[in-house]
């Protein structure tokens, strides 16, 4: 609608004696300077429609048909609400001018001119019900963006408090808590299925005098140092995590106490590489392991299988630096299997 209160028509009729009929009509109802008059299809698509409310179009025009201007004027502009004014009074074409996007139709017939204001302000009307409904549709297609863009916004802060509650923040290794969580996920998964679950506890020989002396800031870029490490030789399904202190816990699901060794030296061995290339003093530092397994450790509890890691670590730490320890079943004279850095660069 412009901006008036009064609506501007465009009439689109030739019959001169007719137009001067409409105009008359539709100046005593809304203005004479309301209604603009063409009467050709060329002259009618030359308008501006974004400065009229409502076209009142005769059927037959000199120069095309009314059903054609139609189809024209709709293209400029889709919403403009357009009435077919036609002395045909054929079912058919009004039903074609319906379906083409015409809003109404009036037959040139009897008292049709005391009709055409109630017309004009009727099919306005729906035109404004349609603008609203557009409006508020956009709005509602606005309002549900925004909400999903929250929820997006929302399940990214979960998923980043997700991440912090559950990170160590020194190390980026999983936290104490996490770790935990994740070990009675696992371990209930090996108790149904019947799958074997490797539990190492891992402690840094000579951490606390390499602290003491060279400082807390080479003490965290040892223990990063380790954390790369233990990230390096995890599968996606394993968990690695930081226990505590110097001491850290690496959880391998499905894996077999021979294959769990192997990591186990792969990943000493690795730590022992990266310590040394920081410097001679860090490479005093090294890893003591204890090693666990459901398979031939047997515990009945998560909490179970981390004691005896734990103890199979304090075990290689008796031994020596760089041991790895693997804790059996508890009887006191079976024999466990011993493995150490010493033994293993003599082998070679």
């Amino acid at each position: 609608m412009t901006e008036s209160n009064c609506p501007h028509i465009l009439l689109v009729e030739d019959d001169p004696d007719t137009a001067e009929l409409i105009r008359e009509t539709v100046a005593d109802h809304f203005g004479r300077d309301r209604i603009t008059h063409v009467t050709t299809r060329c002259d009618a698509e030359y308008q501006n429609l974004d400065q009229i409310d409502l076209v009142l179009c005769d059927l037959n025009l000199p120069d095309g048909s009314g059903l054609d201007l139609l189809d024209a004027l709709m293209l400029q502009r889709e919403d403009i609400p357009i009435v077919m004014v036609t002395s045909e009074a054929g079912m058919d074409v009004a039903m074609s001018a319906i379906r083409k996007g015409a809003y109404d139709y009036i037959v040139k017939i009897g008292d049709y001119l005391f009709t055409i204001p109630l017309m004009i302000e009727k099919n306005l009307e729906v035109w404004r019900t349609k603008q609203e409904n557009v409006r508020l549709q956009a709005e509602l297609l606005g309002m549900l963006d925004e909400v999903n863009h929250k929820n997006e916004q929302l399940e990214d802060m979960v998923e980043q408090l997700e991440q912090l509650a559950s990170t160590d923040p020194l190390t980026g290794l999983a936290n104490r808590r996490h770790v935990q969580q994740s070990l009675e996920r696992s371990f209930a998964e090996s108790a149904r299925y019947g799958s074997d679950l490797a539990c190492l506890m891992i402690d840094l020989d000579q951490f606390k005098q390499l602290n003491d002396s060279l400082g807390h800031q080479e003490g965290d870029r040892l223990l990063q140092t380790c954390a790369k490490v233990l990230k390096a030789n995890c599968r996606r399904s394993d968990v690695a995590g930081r226990y505590g202190g110097d001491e850290f816990v690496v959880l391998l699901p499905h894996t077999e106490p021979e294959l769990a060794e192997q990591v186990a030296r792969r990943i000493q061995q690795q730590f022992n590489t990266a310590v040394r290339s920081i410097s001679p003093k860090h490479a005093v530092c090294a890893m003591s392991m204890g090693l666990a397994c459901v398979s031939i450790s047997r515990p009945t509890t998560a909490d179970q299988l981390v004691a005896l890691a734990d103890r199979a670590l304090y075990r290689a730490k008796k031994i020596g630096a760089g041991c790895v320890f693997t804790e059996e079943p508890a009887p006191p004279l079976q024999t466990a299997s011993v493995y150490s850095n010493q033994a293993a660069s003599s082998a070679a």
